[in-house]
Parts: structure tokens; C-alpha cells; sequence
């Protein structure tokens, strides 16, 4: 701010304060920047001087040039990010925001020579000082200077102007005055422009449909929920099973009804129903308890030696109809369970079978349940391991059960492959585990072989003890090498466990050795149709009882040759049993539906007790002893398992004098058998 102008003739000096134009500014800058040039070439004057570290560059290379391209893309922006689309169901690359910004203030400055800041000065009567052009002098001598705008023509150039321009004041009488913009409350027009709403980028779902749902649980409801839920655990354990043995048994699975049993039940509260069941089952026979527990018979005090047989419970299974009892086994263990075997004798009327098991706990329906698609023929519990069933079939097959699994089928199977009879298997028995701790049991069947079935760990594998010679041993001449006799019956002895007893179909027994492979070691010509069973006694090692089609039940020393005694009941035998509690106790029924218990200590030549317990029109098919309860089973042709409690006549054990251990009872029935084959012997002498 340097101009100053004078006029000729006046004592007054007029001073015009201005911003000075951008022409004077650029030439003062020039010549400063010429001075400063001519400073350091006076004090430099040999050239220009460079620094230590600086690169030396050719001549190609200081000419070379270097472009950059700049893009509106943000470099540090990422190009691949991707989000998942709940709605769509897969992964979307998301856009990314490109704009980057660096500064952001929001002011209330005005560009000086926009027409708004003119308005704003023209309002507060900034121009009305400039407008004054002459300046006057107070009776103090103070000059009052008038500033004016310098002008490059002159002044009359700038007198002319002041009028015409529109933010003059005489120019703003004639408006109308505008509104001054509010500082603090205001936009400005760089930053109206649309701005793209904020989007949630967390919800990028639609929500789940809802309704609103009532109703009451009933039982019924709860039941059907259980069983859909038991169906979807059963199709998952098929599709787990990958085992190419397993698929055969999932679609036999598939042609049969569910029965009522583990897979049947409410897995969830299985035992909590089981217990109640048994509770309102005892609840409702709780008269016939009360009798097995309690009750005596005082009625034998007068009969003399006779006893009876007092009826407790009746076992019997709906789905069961129509099939006969072939088998009976207690448990050792589990002292109320038995098994029961079903099927048919008929060849022509072979069909399903079904291997059931009950408990005296709960006579109204089994405990286990477990269908066959053949006729059960005989099963044996094992004694040490109880939840072990070995199960002969009426195809020839034998199987192992194994209660503890949960499933319908067996754990072992023979298959024509691993040495399936070719006849139905009339009896087997489970044996002590070999020396390498297998398990293992035997059978025996019509088509003459006594077979050892051994369980490994995936597999049932076998070994031919014996093949039943028809003529005691086999002949060197060719067309009689296999000519065998047909097996029906088979029991091992009680103390010496390579002896072995064989019943055949022509009437004949024969005493067998597991170290003797071709012969027999004694035969017995007892009946003369076919032997329905042989049981060896439980204290004396050689007595053993037989029972034949031929209606005659014969009690043997197997050191001799002919029977000791021979029983006639007149009816055809189908079944007999020695007591576990006496040497000379056994019982035998008949298919008039009779059960005869004989003592031979009391009576040599009839029974002491006869007592038909079902109608003569069904068939009693077996019976067996409980190992300590007084009581029997016995089993018909319809499917029944019926239950006796023996009167005190019928079980008396033998007394041990005073001071004898109670061990020493055993031995006491042993000299009590032995006396009375010494008896039968003197007797027939």
C-alpha cells in the first residue's frame, strides 16, 4: 500500500489506500528474485555448487521421463471383499466406497469479490465511507481523509464509475434490501449435493416366517411324538451300518411289523415304564404271589407219599398264536428269566419263529422279543455269561443272541459257507471256553453231525466233533461210508466234560467222546422209535434219563447195557427233566397234557404225582425245573408256557444228620442213588 497522488495549487494531498493490482505484485516478486540471483553469483562465482550425496545422472537419464497416471480410485481401498447372502444363499463381492478425504472444516468466510460479500458490506455501510471523495478541516487543524478507490485511467474514470457500478450506494436506494445469510446456519454449495443414504449392513436376512400356534398335550400326542422320534433313530442307525452282512439283516428288517420291544418302546423312559409295569402286573396277581412265596400245601400231611402241583402264572404272547413250544431254559444268573422257544414240528407248516423271553416279575408280556424266519428247535443259556442265547433252527442254522445288544438279530449266524447243518438241529449245548478263552457250544442234528461252533470276534466258526456212523464205526467199503445216523437228542456229562450222550432216531444212544471221532465208545439199544431226550443226572455221574416216541421213559447206568428201569405212563413221552434238589426226583409229560413226577426213593414203580394241567386236546411239548424256586414250566402246542409250584411230597431234600457240613448234601444224594441201584441191581439178580 504505496501509492500516493498530489494536485497542483492545494494544499490538501489526497492519499489512496488500495490493494495493489496482481500485475505490480508479479513484477516486484521477478525483481527480488533477481537480486537474490546476483547476491549468489557474486559469492559463488565459479558455478553452482552440489551437494555431497547427490546421485551423478547421464544426460539419457536427466532427459528421460516419467509419467504418472492419477485415477479417482482409492489405492488402499481392498478390492475382494465378499459377504454372504443369507437371501440369495451364496457369496457376494461387496462395492467399496472409493472417496477418500483428507480435510473437512466447515467455515463462514465469504470470497471477498463474490456479489454476496458485496451485499454484506453494502448493508453495514462499509461503502458509505468510501463514497465520501473530499475530506474537511476542523477548527483544530485535523484533516479528515476520504479514501478512494484507486482507479488506473484517473480519477475522473473513477468518479464516472462510482455511480454506474451496482453495489453503489445510490444503485442500493433503489433495491430492496436482502436478507443477510445467518454465519452459523448455513450450507454451502459446494456441499449440496445429494448424499447416498447409510445402509445396516448387519441385517442381510429376511426374517423367519412366524405363526402363532395352540393346542393341548395329551398322552396320545406325547406317544406319537416319542414314536416319530424313534423311527428317524432307527432310519439313522440303518444308514450308519455299512457292513455288507448287516444290509442283508436291514432288509429283512424291512419285511417285518415292528413288535413291541426295545425298538417298539419309549426308548427314554424304557425302564421307568418297565418298573411300573411290573408294579401294577404284581398289584394284579398279587394272590397268585402271595401262593408261590407262602403258601404250603397242608393237604400232603394226609396223602401219604403223593404230592400235587398248585398252578401260579400263565405266559403267553398274542403274536405268538399258533405256534408250539419247542424249548424251555431258566437263567442261572437272573434267577425269574427263562427263554422260550417257538416254532413248529410239522414240516408242513414250517414258517416264522420267534425266540421269547419272560420274567416271573411280569407274566404279562415278555421282557425280550426277537423273531426268527425260521422255527426255533432248542436254545441253551450260557451259565457264566447269561445274556449269551445259543439257538437251533429248524433250517439247519444255529445263532447266538446276545440280550444286551439292542438290536433284532443275532450277533453269529452260521451260513452254508461256515458249515450250517443240512437237517433241523435238535439240541445244542454250550460247553467251558476253550484254552485260548473262546467261547463256544455244541449241536447236534439229523443229518448225523455233532458240531463245535466256536465265537471269535467277527465270526462263528466250526468243527465236526463227530458224524454218527449208522453201524457204530465207520465201514471201509464205499457205499456204507455215509450211511450216519440222524442225531435228536444230545447232554453232556456233569463232571467230565468230553463224555457226551447222542439220541437218535432209530432208537438208539450212544456214549461219545470229543477224543474219539469215528466210533462210539458204548451204544445203547434203549427204544425202538426215536429218542426224544437224554439227561444225565445232576449228583450221581452215571445215571442218566431218556424219554422216546415209543411212550416209555427209562432211567440208565451208562456202565450197563439195559436200562435199570423202564416206565410205561400210556401216553407218548415228549419231554423229561431231572430235579435240581434230589437225585431221585425227575417229571416227564405226556401229550394228553399230563405231568408225572416220579420219586425213586419213595416209589420204583409209578408216579407220585399225575395231574393233567391243560385240556386233553393240547399237547404238552416240554418241561423244565427251576435251578432253586419249587416250581416247573411246562410248554404246549398252542404258544402257553404254564407255571406249577411243587407241594411239599414232591421235593423233599434229603437230611443231613447233626454236625455234617450242609456241603456234604450232594454226597448224601449220591449214596442215595447209589443204594438204590444197588437195590435195582440185587432185584434183577
Amino acid at each position: 500500500m504505496n501509492a500516493v497522488a498530489s494536485k497542483k495549487g492545494s494544499n490538501v494531498q489526497k492519499v489512496t489506500v488500495g490493494k495493489p493490482t496482481k500485475g505490480a505484485s508479479k513484477k516486484k516478486d521477478e525483481e527480488e528474485m533477481l537480486d537474490m540471483g546476483d547476491v549468489n553469483e557474486e559469492t559463488h562465482g565459479r558455478g553452482l555448487i552440489h551437494p555431497p550425496d547427490q546421485a551423478e545422472l547421464t544426460e539419457a537419464e536427466l532427459n528421460e521421463e516419467f509419467t504418472r497416471i492419477l485415477t479417482a480410485s482409492n489405492p488402499h481401498a481392498p478390492q475382494n471383499i465378499v459377504r454372504y447372502s443369507f437371501k440369495e444363499g451364496s457369496y457376494k463381492s461387496t462395492i467399496v466406497d472409493q472417496m477418500a478425504v483428507h480435510f473437512v472444516l466447515e467455515s463462514s468466510l465469504l470470497h471477498q469479490d463474490s456479489d454476496e460479500a458485496r451485499r454484506l458490506r453494502a448493508k453495514e455501510g462499509l461503502l458509505e465511507e468510501t463514497a465520501t471523495a473530499d475530506t474537511e478541516t476542523g477548527s483544530d487543524g485535523e484533516k479528515t481523509e476520504t479514501p478512494v478507490t484507486p482507479v488506473e485511467d484517473g480519477g475522473e474514470a473513477e468518479e464516472a464509475g462510482e455511480e454506474d457500478r451496482p453495489d453503489s450506494v445510490a444503485s442500493k436506494a433503489d433495491r430492496k434490501e436482502l436478507k443477510a445469510t445467518n454465519q452459523f446456519n448455513f450450507s454451502e454449495r459446494a456441499s449440496q449435493t445429494l448424499n447416498n443414504p447409510l445402509r445396516e449392513r448387519c441385517s442381510q436376512t429376511e426374517p423367519p416366517l412366524r405363526s402363532n400356534f395352540s393346542a393341548t398335550a395329551s398322552q396320545w400326542e406325547i406317544y406319537d411324538a416319542y414314536q416319530e422320534e424313534l423311527q428317524k433313530q432307527e432310519k439313522n442307525k440303518e444308514k450308519q451300518k455299512t457292513a455288507p452282512s448287516k444290509k442283508d439283516n436291514e432288509k429283512n428288517k424291512k419285511n417285518m411289523t415292528l413288535l413291541e420291544t426295545q425298538s417298539d418302546g419309549i426308548t427314554k423312559v424304557g425302564k421307568a415304564a418297565k418298573i411300573l409295569e411290573r408294579m401294577v402286573s404284581q398289584n394284579i396277581f398279587d394272590d397268585i404271589a402271595q401262593d408261590f412265596k407262602y403258601f404250603e400245601d397242608a393237604a400232603d400231611d394226609f396223602r401219604g407219599q403223593k404230592g400235587t402241583l398248585l398252578p401260579l402264572w400263565k405266559f403267553r404272547y398274542d403274536k405268538a398264536k399258533g405256534l408250539a413250544v419247542t424249548a424251555l431254559c431258566w437263567n442261572n444268573k437272573y434267577q425269574d428269566l427263562f427263554g422260550v422257544g417257538m416254532g413248529s414240528y410239522d414240516f408242513l407248516k414250517q414258517g416264522q419263529g420267534m425266540l421269547v423271553f419272560y420274567s416271573l416279575k411280569n407274566p404279562a408280556f415278555p421282557e425280550y422279543i426277537y423273531p426268527t424266519d425260521s422255527s426255533v428247535i432248542c436254545l441253551d443259556i450260557h451259565k457264566q455269561h447269561s445274556y449269551l442265547v445259543a439257538v437251533g433252527f429248524y433250517d439247519g442254522s444255529v445263532a447266538v443272541y446276545n440280550l444286551k445288544e439292542k438290536g433284532l438279530e443275532p450277533v453269529y449266524k452260521s451260513t452254508p459257507k461256515t458249515g450250517q447243518h443240512a437237517d433241523p438241529v435238535w439240541q445244542v449245548r454250550w460247553q467251558d471256553d476253550d484254552i485260548d478263552k473262546y467261547h463256544n457250544f455244541y449241536s447236534v442234528s439229523s443229518d448225523g453231525r455233532v458240531v463245535s461252533w466256536t465265537l471269535f470276534k467277527h465270526e462263528l466258526a466250526f468243527t465236526d466233533i463227530i458224524t454218527l456212523p449208522l453201524h457204530g464205526e465207520f465201514s471201509e467199503k464205499p457205499q456204507h461210508q455215509h450211511l450216519t445216523a440222524c442225531g435228536t437228542s444230545l447232554d453232556f456229562h456233569k463232571q467230565n466234560d468230553s463224555l457226551f450222550l447222542v439220541g437218535t432216531e432209530e432208537g438208539k444212544i450212544h456214549k461219545c467222546s470229543k477224543l474219539y471221532s469215528t466210533k462210539y465208545l458204548e451204544t445203547y439199544c434203549a427204544h425202538s422209535l426215536s429218542v426224544y431226550a437224554v439227561k444225565w443226572n445232576h449228583f450221581h455221574p452215571e445215571v442218566f434219563l431218556s424219554c422216546s416216541s415209543d411212550w416209555t421213559i427209562a432211567v440208565w447206568d451208562h456202565l450197563i447195557n439195559t436200562p435199570v428201569l423202564i416206565f410205561d405212563p400210556k401216553e407218548p413221552v415228549a419231554d423229561v427233566a431231572w430235579s435240581p434238589y434230589s437225585s431221585t426226583v425227575f417229571a416227564a409229560v405226556t401229550t394228553d397234557g399230563t405231568v408225572h413226577v416220579f420219586d425213586l426213593s419213595v416209589n420204583k414203580y409209578e408216579a407220585i404225582c399225575q395231574q393233567q394241567v391243560v385240556p386233553k386236546k393240547i399237547k404238552l411239548t416240554h418241561i423244565e425245573f427251576h435251578p432253586i424256586y419249587p416250581i416247573i414250566i411246562v410248554g404246549d402246542d398252542r404258544g402257553i408256557v404254564t407255571s406249577l409250584k411243587l407241594s411239599p411230597n414232591l421235593r423233599k431234600k434229603p437230611k443231613v444228620k447233626k454236625g455234617e457240613e450242609v456241603s456234604e448234601g450232594p454226597e448224601v444224594e449220591v449214596a442215595k442213588m447209589e443204594k438204590l441201584l444197588s437195590l435195582l441191581k440185587k432185584s434183577k439178580d
